[in-house]
């Protein structure tokens, strides 16, 4: 059947001859059985969180809704599952409580500076503009009912609102103020109300088909008109961890709309490498992933093939403070930290960036010195004291309290554990981390990290002296103690998250700990370009009739809602708004 024809509800081939283990993996919400013959308003490609938000508005409309995912129902929400469950506000309760003042112009400010368009953002075709036009949208969202709505919905956060990207003193790129919030459940809790109310639409507005592949998007008459694809075999995989792709079966299913939400392509190193941006220098010859193995892109060239324009591909957010998963859930699974500046940064031979390389000043310029340096890892070297209050690891299999929503459990770990136990389940098992009692002991076990003796004692001996004599000068230059006075100026990061200054080499502080940093592959920042209304363009600016995308897919919105660099706190915001802006679109547009 040609891709242009008229189609029935569902194919028929190869179907009712598999019998049993065909049946089995049409799966439906767990217990419901699709069939031939049924009949959605709108199909939606992905069961992440953009996919789940844009469902919840179809259904709150009165739409019927087909959801197709490639992996089994443990893994519905993606890999906004896993994350910290951060959230970008503007002028929040949290804020003004800390004394945080913020508003939606000083937020604008910030965001265009450091998303740096300059692909013909006022171009009607150019590749930023309608990633330009999301970002003015979304702001504005941050800044009016984005909190209330999801307080609405039973969403709190953590009083301490984190301040990441924080940019350098000078008022370029970064957040002039905090804007980071953790969300009281990580991930888990940003998925958790949509989820709940998708689920509980479950077998009269919603069908669920998981082990679905999609590999073909219909089109009739130049409209997208429905999905084919591959039944895969059923897995019991938990989430995260790789499923079967074996083939039992085809399908084929049409609706008026369909919607892909299928996220980015941090789990496929061969698209990362492919898409490499050529201003970054050569792709690392060695990353490790952020994401599971799923987030695999392939639904972006497959909504090309059917006329969708893909642009700003080469940009994309990998981390540089990457550590290997002592206990690994997917293959190279890889855990960020998230570190206060007092940690000092090194290149691979033990020399010493200068600025932005300072943890948590500037993610993609810290990227740009790395790649620059000739290596694709880093080091981190502090002492104890700073890993205690200074070390986050990103994610929510990292941070039980918060994810089990234990605020005070939470607080009493940070206030009575000297490290938290995360943290030192690194210290003690993983396979980047070398501690020792004095440098030179330190240095050895560095180089026999490496297998190289690359490494040499005097001279980074005398970079940390260099920067421990300033710690106590008032007028210092030093950037990372320049960087550090600005964080403990922070009520926030006083109280919570950034030491208090001291020299790295004082004996009272140790042992002493060096971290290889990794590059961890995380998300995209290019994509489909779309409109306001989530509609898919074509290569000349035009809405592909019956096709719709939203979140990581989209860049975030329009093909690249941040441009070159993100402020972080953005992602999960970008897929609930795109997943709540598309979902609204399409339920109008099907009325």
């Amino acid at each position: 059947m040609s891709s242009d024809s008229s189609t029935s509800t569902m194919s028929r081939r190869g179907l009712f001859a598999l019998g049993g283990a065909a049946a089995a993996a049409w799966t439906v919400a767990g217990a419901h059985r699709a069939h031939a013959g049924l009949a959605a308003d709108v199909i939606i490609v992905g069961g992440g969180l953009a996919g789940l938000v844009a469902a919840s508005e179809l259904i709150a409309a009165g739409r019927r809704v087909l959801i197709l995912d490639q992996e089994p129902e443990t893994s519905l929400g993606g890999q906004a599952h896993w994350s910290l469950g951060g959230l970008f506000f503007i002028d929040s309760v949290e804020q003004r409580l800390a004394g945080v003042r913020d508003s939606l112009e000083l937020a604008r400010g910030d965001w265009f500076r450091t998303a740096g368009w300059d692909r013909g953002p006022d171009d009607v075709l150019g590749e930023d503009y309608w990633g330009k036009r999301w970002a003015e949208s979304y702001l504005q969202f941050a800044a009016g009912e984005k909190q209330s709505w999801l307080r609405s919905l039973g969403m709190n956060w953590v009083p301490y609102v984190g301040w990441a990207e924080r940019g350098q003193a000078d008022g370029g790129i970064g957040n002039s103020v905090p804007r980071f919030h953790m969300t009281l459940g990580t991930g888990p809790g940003v998925v958790e109300p949509f989820e709940r109310s998708v689920r509980a639409a479950a077998g009269r507005l919603v069908t669920f088909a998981f082990r679905h592949r999609v590999d073909e998007l219909i089109l009739t008459n130049g409209a997208v008109t429905g999905v084919r694809g591959t039944v895969l075999k059923p897995s019991d995989a938990i989430r995260g961890t790789p499923s079967s792709r074996v083939a039992v079966g085809e399908f084929e299913y049409t609706a008026a709309q369909v919607v892909v939400t299928s996220g980015g392509i941090g789990g496929n190193h061969d698209l990362v490498r492919r898409h490499w941006p050529a201003r970054l220098g050569n792709a690392p010859a060695r990353m490790i992933t952020g994401v599971p193995e799923h987030v695999d892109g392939r639904m972006l060239g497959i909504t090309a093939a059917a006329g969708a324009r893909l642009v700003n591909q080469d940009r994309m957010w990998h981390y540089t403070e990457g550590m290997r998963n002592h206990s690994p859930i997917w293959p190279g699974h890889g855990i960020r930290v998230l570190a206060a500046p007092s940690s000092m940064w090194f290149d691979a031979e033990g020399r010493r960036f200068a600025e932005p390389g300072i943890p948590s000043v500037d993610t993609l310029g810290t990227l740009e010195l790395i790649m620059r340096s000739g290596f694709d890892y880093s080091w981190f070297i502090l002492n104890k004291r700073i890993a205690e209050k200074e070390f986050v690891l990103s994610g929510s299999e990292q941070n039980p309290e918060l994810t089990r929503k234990d605020l005070a459990g939470y607080l009493a770990t940070q206030a009575l554990t000297d490290v938290p136990p995360p943290v030192q389940a690194f210290l003690d098992r993983g396979e980047d981390v070398v501690i020792a009692d004095d440098l030179p002991g330190l240095v050895d076990a560095m180089n026999r990290l490496t297998g190289s003796t690359m490494i040499r004692l005097d001279p980074l001996r005398d970079q940390i002296i260099q920067r421990d004599n300033e710690i106590e000068n008032p007028a210092s230059t030093d950037p990372g103690i320049a960087a550090l006075r600005r964080s403990r100026a922070y009520i926030g990061d006083n109280l919570i998250r950034t030491t208090e200054p001291h020299r790295i080499l004082d004996p009272a502080a140790g042992p002493l700990i060096a971290i290889r940093m990794n590059i961890v592959t995380r998300k995209s920042l290019g994509g489909l370009q779309t409109d306001l209304s989530g509609r898919v363009l074509d290569p000349h600016g035009q809405p592909i009739p019956g096709l719709y995308a939203a979140g990581e897919a989209t860049g975030f919105g329009g093909g690249g809602i941040h441009g070159y660099r993100a402020l972080e706190g953005t992602f999960l915001g970008g897929c609930l708004f795109t997943g709540r802006e598309t979902g609204r679109a399409a339920a109008r547009d099907s009325a």
